[in-house]
């Protein structure tokens, strides 16, 4: 994490300057949608391979963290719902105006106490037509093969804070970003569905 992303995080805590673990308000400076890890690398995915890349990300206690915009957090929940995805979209925890977070510290510490480097780092743009910018640590994307273990064990920036001012996405980069992975997961059926009303015959034991 550059010394830009730290102070951009340290502006939403309540105490500036601590290395470990920090709490940071949201609804100012950003909201965070909390979702399973699964799904989460799935979103990541999608938004770094087909879409515009992601604002921070980060595992924390099992869950994946991903910093939007403000307002996000109460949009999000309607417009995913108007996209009716039902159970393929798992449910997200939005933290906005009100709300606090608890994320990793700028260099959180490995199984052996060495520093975990994120897979990306997040900057004040979009990203453009290129792949998205690799850490210089190294690493491929997303996928659910990415390790997460235990509650603090696997507590790490996947996306880390590369500018003062990352940029966000809002909540309509998001939901475009959850129904793409929703799809991603969505068997494929041969047949049309089936209109409301619609007489269904079965014609299995025809002779």
């Amino acid at each position: 994490m550059t010394a830009e992303g730290a102070a951009w995080l340290a502006s939403a805590g309540a105490y500036p300057g601590v290395a470990g673990p920090a709490v940071l308000r949201c609804g100012i400076t950003f909201d965070v949608v909390n979702v399973p890890p699964v799904f989460g690398h799935r979103i990541l995915d999608r938004l770094w391979e087909e879409g515009p890349g992601s604002g921070p990300a980060a595992v924390q206690r099992g869950r994946l963290l991903l910093f939007a915009a403000p307002g996000t957090a109460q949009r999000l929940p309607a417009l995913l719902r108007w996209e009716e995805c039902g159970s393929a979209v798992p449910p997200l925890l939005c933290h906005g105006v009100g709300d606090a977070v608890t994320v990793p510290g700028p260099d959180p510490a490995g199984a052996a106490g060495t520093p975990v480097p994120a897979l990306r780092a997040a900057t004040g743009h979009p990203r453009d037509g290129e792949r998205g910018r690799e850490h210089a640590a190294g690493a491929g994307g997303f996928g659910e093969g990415s390790e997460l273990r235990g509650a603090g064990a696997g507590d790490r920036w996947l996306v880390a804070p590369g500018a003062r001012y990352p940029w966000l996405p809002g909540a309509d980069v998001l939901r475009w970003a959850c129904v793409r992975a929703a799809r991603s997961t969505r068997p494929v059926s041969i047949f049309p569905p089936v209109r409301p009303g619609a007489k269904v015959y079965d014609v299995s034991r025809r002779r």
